[in-house]
């Protein structure tokens, strides 16, 4: 038993170590990500206790989220310049096209609403 404890806590501490030599700006991405899920998980849970007259409306929220979230983390691994595949990319075009994309998306979300 002590061994996992112990196990456990250098996987922590090695993960703490990772995470502080994170760039800020990969920084801010992660905390974007996090509010995106949290607030899906929001809408899941108001959902669960309220009850989904509005079907379509609870899914179109509930994907916007979650697709902003997949959105955010292709911006990360596309800003990362530990990435070696997107070496060329410069982050302005990474970040215009997470743009653009958010805003292909969020048409189609609002047209799904009705």
């Amino acid at each position: 038993m002590a061994k996992s404890t112990n196990d456990a806590q250098l996987l922590i501490q090695s993960l703490r170590k990772a995470y502080a030599a994170t760039p800020t700006n990969l920084k801010i991405i992660d905390l974007y990500v996090v509010y995106a899920v949290a607030t899906a998980l929001i809408q899941v849970g108001y959902m669960a206790i309220v009850g989904s007259f509005p079907f379509n409306s609870f899914l179109s929220g509930v994907l916007s989220c979650v697709g902003t979230a997949v959105l955010a983390v292709c911006l990360r691994i596309q800003v990362n310049k530990d990435n070696k595949e997107f070496k060329d990319l410069p982050p302005e075009r990474a970040f215009a096209d997470f743009i653009l994309c958010n805003l292909v998306l969020h048409l189609v979300i609002m047209n799904f609403l009705g």
